[in-house]
């Protein structure tokens, strides 16, 4: 490929941006970041120290302290890490440490494939490929719920519904940074479709905008 292909993909909890992305990074032979398990990784760690999570202040320095073997914990999946990471992503001071790693995993020579509320808008603005995939709250709702059940949580559907709706109102009347749609995304509603429609209708997104072949 000529040019690194970046392809940013933003939208709420549960919308099936990260199967996409993770299913569009294998398609090209890209690296894929989800951006979300950086701020889960910062909420962990003020957790696992027993500090609150609305010091915003030890949220900075653990940002900044952040390195790449801090995103393996598996904890890092846990519906509790959502909540956690919703606090503390809207923190100005840790957006602004987290931003310069993102960046930096961007610009590698052939490109790469990051998820999150803010790729398009502000970690990768000069992006190739823009995507904002959404769904309504009540099918995410139902995807969460499914996720967590087959990983063994008990979670009520109505408590999901929920956090949901409190996540998206957080994400998105942030002061820093919040969950919208770059002006120059393209909209994909996964509501009535299923993981392998979603990707079909990405990955055509993804080739037309990009010039790219299916191959």
């Amino acid at each position: 490929m000529s040019a690194p292909l970046v392809i940013a993909i933003d939208g709420p909890a549960a919308s099936g941006k990260g199967t996409l992305a993770k299913r569009l990074a294998a398609h090209f032979g890209l690296p894929h970041l989800d951006t979300g398990l950086l701020y889960r990784a910062v909420a962990l760690t003020l957790i696992d120290a027993g500090t609150d999570l609305g010091d915003e202040a030890a949220a900075a320095r653990a940002a900044a302290a952040l390195s790449a073997e801090g995103l393996v914990d598996p904890r890092l999946r846990e519906r509790a890490m959502g909540e956690a990471a919703s606090r503390v992503s809207s923190v100005p001071q840790v957006r602004a440490a987290l931003l310069s790693w993102q960046q930096r995993f961007a610009a590698g020579p052939e490109g790469a494939v990051l998820d999150g509320r803010d790729i398009g808008t502000v970690v990768c603005p000069d992006a190739r490929v823009k995507l904002f995939i959404t769904a309504t709250p009540e099918e995410r709702a139902r995807r969460r719920h499914r996720e967590l059940t087959g990983r063994g949580e008990a979670a009520a559907p109505e408590a999901i519904l929920a956090d949901i709706r409190a996540r998206d109102a957080r994400d998105s009347s942030r002061a820093a940074a919040p969950l919208m749609a770059a002006q120059d995304a393209v909209i994909l509603d996964t509501t009535e479709l299923d993981a392998d429609a979603a990707f079909a209708e990405a990955l055509a997104i993804v080739t037309r905008l990009g010039g790219l072949s299916r191959a």
